[in-house]
């Protein structure tokens, strides 16, 4: 008979980062236990009303206020970004952006249209290689195999 199975279980760290929420700021219970996956489903499905506050409001983890300001995470640690932002501090930011925020912008926006173009260039169809043309000479044998040819036919009329 075959052993029950173990219920598959992540550590809150890994369950925070896949609900998009900042650790520190989730219930004690939260932090300190394991999350099953029948438990991780049901935080997706029904979120309690912890998880909506801080969907909503924050601290949100760098990830989410890097795709809110619409700048990469290196882009948040050169403007010397390492903390949590609330939903008010990255709503001032967005409403009268730093030159920082502007240059992040840009650049972002260029990585990721280089990006996209370098994914249609992937997923276009390659041309079908040309073949190569026939030589147009004839390839001559070395003069080595002709006498090891000689050679090998001699040896067999003698006797050997």
């Amino acid at each position: 008979m075959s052993k029950p199975k173990k219920p598959q279980v992540m550590k809150p760290a890994t369950a925070a980062q896949k609900l998009d929420v900042y650790l520190p700021a989730t219930p004690r219970e939260f932090q300190e236990g394991m999350v099953s996956r029948e438990e991780f489903d049901e935080l997706q499905q029904n979120p309690p009303q912890w998880l909506t506050d801080l969907r909503r409001n924050g601290p949100h983890p760098r990830s989410v206020v890097a795709a809110r300001l619409r700048v990469s995470n290196s882009g948040l640690a050169r403007a010397g970004i390492t903390e949590a932002l609330t939903s008010e501090e990255i709503a001032a930011l967005a409403a009268d952006p730093p030159e920082w925020l502007t240059r992040e912008r840009e650049t972002y926006a260029e990585a990721q249209r280089e990006q996209r173009r370098l994914e249609g260039r992937r997923d276009a169809p390659e041309p079908s290689p040309k073949p190569s043309p026939k030589p147009k000479t004839k390839i001559k044998p070395k003069l080595g195999a002709k006498l090891s040819s000689r050679l090998s036919f001699n040896r067999g009329r003698s006797g050997r």
